[in-house]
């Protein structure tokens, strides 16, 4: 098989890339990354062929999806405080690339396309957990173009019978996610300044819940789609039914760290979802071999991957 990843070069991108060079089924794999929010570094030593360019551009689309089975959607402008500062640069990158990525998979052949929407599409839906079912409440630009990015997948399996799989992901997390941004996730934030001694900001009185997903088992289900061409036009939850709040977080960072953690409350965020929790029931159907990987051990091994690849300057 051939795979095409967009955001390749990115955090879960290039942990997918990672994993599916071990696979003795996947025999090429190319990523397309435009460099904005992934680094060249994070797949410098993998075999792979490498596109740069944006998912807007046609021709370096059709040069990537040429010949290949399947793709795995993974390029977008992240984070809801960047889409309510400029919502135009999120819906051109998000919804607008999500839908010439599949004008190339149609152009290419029809091929097999997986993406990566979001859980902040239930946005303000109080109902806990989050069933597919559910009406998206978006509150946030980006959640709007994750809406329609998965929307879009549905609708060209219907309308041109394109073979189509939109994941929901919950805040994924884990070893190579970096916390050296303005927009960077609150696990890597929060282990970043652990490590270097400085205090957590927490925003609003954070008891805010989160379903926290270890990116090892995205990439797991990732991969057992594209082997067995696992085809769903409906959007699937991917995480596992957590419901942790952000100040538990705290003792378990502290504990894999060994660093007692200060923090100070800062106000809460615009646009931000207060609980989040998976209904995994279709995902589980889909990939009944799914399994969780418990908070402590998924932080742990991601303290390890920041003392050794990242805060290795850092007194201990």
């Amino acid at each position: 098989m051939k795979i095409v990843i967009t955001g390749g070069a990115g955090f879960i991108g290039s942990s997918l890339a990672r994993v599916l060079t071990e696979c003795r089924e996947i025999s090429q794999i190319r990523v397309v990354d435009n460099l904005s929010t992934g680094y060249k570094a994070n797949i410098a030593d993998l075999d792979i062929d490498f596109f740069e360019g944006d998912v807007q551009d046609v021709a370096i689309l059709d040069q990537a999806f040429y010949g290949a089975d399947a793709v795995v959607h993974l390029a977008a402008l992240p984070s809801v405080p960047r889409s309510i500062r400029d919502p135009l640069a999120s819906h051109h990158a998000n919804a607008t690339g999500a839908l010439q990525v599949l004008e190339a998979a149609r152009r290419a052949g029809n091929l097999h396309v997986i993406a990566a929407s979001s859980s902040s599409v239930y946005g303000a839906n109080p109902h806990l957990p989050k069933h597919e079912d559910l009406t998206p409440t978006p509150m946030s630009p980006y959640a709007v173009t994750k809406l329609a990015t998965e929307t879009y997948l549905g609708a060209y399996h219907h309308s041109f019978g394109l073979p189509v799989l939109p994941f929901r992901f919950f805040n994924v997390y884990g070893p190579g996610q970096r916390a050296d941004h303005a927009y960077s996730a609150v696990i890597p934030k929060w282990i970043g300044a652990a490590l270097a001694g400085q205090p957590v900001s927490v925003h609003g009185d954070g008891t805010q819940t989160r379903d926290f997903t270890y990116v090892g088992t995205v990439c797991s289900v990732l991969t057992d789609a594209l082997l067995r061409r696992v085809v769903e036009p409906r959007p699937v939850n991917l995480a596992l039914g957590t419901r942790v709040p952000l100040l538990d977080l705290i003792p378990t960072i502290e504990t894999a760290t060994g660093r007692l953690i200060r923090r100070k409350h800062v106000p809460g965020r615009v646009g931000d979802v207060p609980h989040s929790q998976a209904d995994s029931s279709r995902l589980r159907a889909l990939f009944p071999t799914v399994a969780p990987v418990a908070l402590e051990e998924g932080v742990s091994a991601t303290v390890d991957w920041f003392r050794t690849s990242v805060m290795s300057a850092v007194p201990s």
